[in-house]
């Protein structure tokens, strides 16, 4: 399973990234919820937190969380693939 995600940055710069296991696995500790639940129970915050999961693990930022929204103006599901 893997989840393709487009961000938004604040000065206008896009990037898409792919969220994989690791990500997966962050994000089901993160929340005590299975990435299963997330089509029918998705938040932004989810979004969001994946993307900068993937951006900390490939090693594209080194901010915290909260500091990497200040830079996000947003955060797009694109072309999925299970």
């Amino acid at each position: 399973m893997k989840l393709n995600l487009q961000i938004n940055y604040k000065d206008e710069t896009e990037k898409t990234v792919e969220a994989t296991a690791r990500d997966f696995v962050a994000f089901e500790e993160k929340f005590d919820m299975s990435i299963t639940r997330l089509e029918k129970e998705a938040k932004l915050t989810h979004f969001f937190f994946m993307a900068w999961n993937v951006e900390k693990r490939n090693k594209s930022t080194d901010l915290g969380f909260e500091d990497w929204l200040d830079s996000i103006e947003s955060v797009e599901v694109v072309n999925s693939k299970k």
